[in-house]
């Protein structure tokens, strides 16, 4: 449980919010590429610093959905075949997340849910969503399995985010649709749905704020999101997840989630409450057991230290949406920023969004 100590460190480093003209850059900040009109989301870095950025709706001036990033450019991964448009198993339909495993295995999270499961404040005519979860060896640059996910719930799950314990062969994903974890079993292809709609798991009413600008919809709805961002621990004992909408970060040992006798009443008992963190999107471990946060409404990248004192990394006014991170053996932290708060869903139709997007990097702790 985190002190009261940690809690203070962490309110002092969420800032007051700036004036909409106010622009604060840091030093820290280096800006690694920038990608036009497209929206990339997904980024994760092998243990030999290959970066690969997805872009989830194929949107703006980008041409793929998954690519590498070479000197500056994105170039289609695998190939072009898989990143053509379409709605077929060979092929990528809407990329949400990426991971690279601790054997440089790339986990693409292919998730386009229905309206019910979706985030982004998009609608759909589907009454389904379309997922599936591909593995590709980096080594070969082929892919050599895919998940389909025939048992999920696909009316209301909004896969988000994945991350795989190759030592339990078991994937775990934030499903905000169910405000629920969902652990796959990589060896039988089935899947748990456990936390489901706990306290854990569900967001609070908390109206997100950005220089004075509420968050919400054409209809006054405020944005909200269950269960998003996750991350796991490289010695594979912990798993991190919160929601959006919650200030409180949490956390369970993995060999709870991966036994599927294990009865959701003890799962619950087993949950850590880390403490209060502040409004975050994107989550991920570094191998000195730091979690680093996204915390979107200070314009900042915060992490937590295993001695349970947070600290802030670094602030930016282009910090905006700052989501999907990965860690290099290079010294850096990369990250993207989807700006999604700049969307015209969420801003009355107007186009808000800062452009270009960008991937930064800052040098790890």
């Amino acid at each position: 449980m985190m002190k009261k100590t940690g809690i203070s460190l962490i309110m002092a480093a969420i800032f007051t919010q700036v004036s909409a003209q106010e622009k604060f850059h840091s030093d820290a900040l280096e800006t690694v590429a920038t990608f036009g009109k497209s929206m990339a989301i997904g980024l994760t870095v092998t243990s030999d610093n290959r970066i690969f950025v997805a872009f989830p709706g194929y949107n703006g001036d980008g041409k793929y959905t998954l690519t590498e990033q070479k000197d500056g450019k994105v170039i289609a991964y695998p190939d072009k075949k898989w990143n053509t448009r379409s709605g077929g198993k060979d092929h990528f339909l809407r990329v949400q997340d990426l991971y690279a495993d601790a054997e440089d295995n790339l986990w693409v999270l292919d998730s386009k849910p229905a309206s019910q499961g979706s985030v982004f404040g998009d609608k759909t005519e589907d009454t389904e969503g379309h997922f599936k979860l591909v593995k590709i060896n980096t080594g070969k640059d082929c892919v050599e399995k895919v998940y389909a996910f025939e048992d999920l719930d696909k009316s209301v799950s909004g896969l988000n985010d994945v991350r795989v314990d190759i030592q339990k062969n078991m994937a775990y994903l934030s499903d905000p649709g169910q405000a629920a974890i969902v652990v796959l079993d990589l060896n039988t292809g089935k899947t748990r749905s456990v936390l489901r709609k706990t306290a854990f798991t569900t967001a609070d009413a908390i109206v997100l704020n950005y220089r004075g600008r509420e968050m919400r919809d054409s209809g006054g709805r405020p944005f909200s999101s269950h269960v998003n961002g996750i991350a796991l621990t490289k010695d594979f004992r912990y798993f991190y997840f919160k929601p959006i909408n919650k200030k409180n970060l949490y956390r369970i040992e993995t060999r709870y989630l991966a036994d599927p006798e294990l009865p959701d009443t003890e799962l619950r008992r087993n949950v850590e409450d880390m403490g209060a963190v502040g409004i975050t999107h994107g989550l991920v471990a570094d191998s000195r057991g730091n979690i680093f946060l996204t915390t979107s409404e200070s314009y900042s990248i915060t992490y937590r230290s295993p001695d349970g004192k947070l600290h802030t990394l670094v602030r930016d006014s282009r910090l905006l949406w700052p989501d999907s991170l990965g860690t290099g053996t290079d010294g850096y932290l990369y990250f993207t920023c989807a700006q999604l708060q700049r969307l015209p869903q969420w801003n009355e139709g107007e186009d808000r969004t800062e452009y270009p997007y960008a991937m930064y990097r800052v040098k790890l702790p």
